[in-house]
């Protein structure tokens, strides 16, 4: 069985930073590419940003310049640095994986493992 948890998030003025953490466990191969996709209140389930084992990495037009995924593949742990962060970032941020041959790390039907999320509040 595969576990992803999530940790890391809070609330925050605009302007401040917080860093999420995602640690895998179980059956789960380290060559997945894993993904942060963020829900706010009474919207879609949106991307935020993708990685994948070779590190290359792919973000929404919205958080680019101000996030950064990573990852340590021999922690099995994808890490997302949130800096100057605004109120619409405000929402419940979940991690995913997705197996390395996924083609559009962008869309939510490739993944094939979830997280419960951690809520991330950024007040104005």
């Amino acid at each position: 069985q595969v576990q992803l948890v999530e940790s890391g998030g809070g609330l925050v003025q605009a302007g401040g930073s917080l860093r999420l953490s995602c640690a895998a466990s179980g059956r789960i191969a380290s060559s997945y590419a894993m993904g942060w996709f963020r829900q706010a209140p009474e919207k879609e389930r949106e991307f935020v940003a993708a990685i994948r084992y070779s590190a290359a990495s792919y973000y929404a037009d919205s958080v680019k310049g101000r996030f950064t995924i990573s990852r340590d593949n021999a922690k099995n742990t994808v890490y997302l640095q949130m800096n100057s962060l605004k109120p619409e970032d405000t929402g419940i941020y979940y991690c995913a994986a997705a197996p390395s041959y996924a083609s559009n790390l962008g869309t939510r039907s490739q993944y094939v493992y979830w997280g419960q999320g951690t809520q991330v509040t950024v007040s104005s």
